[in-house]
């Protein structure tokens, strides 16, 4: 991992993702982790590179990081970002959410999921309210189908090398019963030596409501992030179509990679 782009547009949700970017990546020396800033005026420019360059020597006092800046000017807030992704070569994307369950955002829908859509780089998700803890146990949540085209197994042990997580890997199903079926033995084994050296923990869970399942699992396991595989959004709809709207404390505080098929 060598470049990390954090999107600021000034809004404490977008702050608060670079303070947990910024604590996320210290100590990991030869990451640089850029500062991304598009406006739509001309004379939105220079406040901006002030305001952004406060913002990189308060992180500096804190962190010893390697801080770049970069501001564009942009119709389209996405576009730009996918641009200055793909131009710099970008490992990873940190950027916040707030409002509804950070689960159902990223699984039906929110602006920071048409990121995700460009498939540019992973995209790690920061709750507006997920303060910053170290990454002692992760949870990898699979459909357990055809793993083994559709698992990119490279992006998810770039990240797991970097932190050395306890892997936890998580299926959801209301046709589970007492014993897996061959279908799922089959592809429960493809995982197992996919992630060998990370000694993966499997468990499967038969509940109807998905966000509901790994929002308990999170609790319960004390994980500390969550990686869901983009594949596309009818596939993300069918997960959560029985899902219910209500509050759930805890989900809204796990941040979320997404990686992409």
């Amino acid at each position: 991992m060598k470049t990390v782009i954090v999107p600021i547009d000034f809004s404490e949700t977008s702050l608060h993702a670079a303070a947990y970017a910024a604590e996320l990546l210290k100590g990991h020396y030869g990451v640089t982790m850029l500062l991304y800033h598009s406006y739509s005026k001309d004379d939105e420019r220079e406040e901006s590179e002030t305001v952004l360059n406060q913002l990189k020597e308060q992180i500096r006092t804190r962190h010893f990081i390697i801080i770049d800046l970069l501001v564009h000017k942009e119709d389209n807030f996405v576009d730009g970002l996918e641009r200055a992704a793909r131009h710099r070569k970008a490992d990873l994307v940190i950027m916040g959410i707030t409002g509804r369950s950070a689960l159902a955002q990223v699984f039906i829908g929110s602006n920071t999921l048409k990121f995700a859509d460009t498939r540019v780089c992973p995209l790690l998700i920061i709750p507006q309210h997920a303060a910053f803890r170290s990454i002692n146990n992760v949870m990898l949540a699979s459909d357990f189908k055809n793993t083994f085209q559709t698992t990119p197994s490279g992006q998810i042990k770039e990240f797991l090398t970097k932190f050395s997580p306890k892997l936890h890997i998580v299926n959801v199903d209301p046709e589970h019963f007492i014993s897996l079926s061959d279908s799922y033995d089959k592809e429960k084994d493809q995982l197992k030596n996919m992630f060998e050296e990370y000694n993966p923990l499997f468990y499967f869970m038969r509940l109807y409501d998905m966000e509901e399942a790994l929002n308990m699992f999170a609790e319960e396991k004390d994980i500390d992030l969550i990686i869901t595989i983009h594949r596309n959004h009818s596939f993300r709809e069918k997960l959560f179509k029985r899902s219910r709207t209500k509050s759930i404390s805890y989900h809204s505080n796990v941040p979320i990679l997404i990686v992409n098929e």
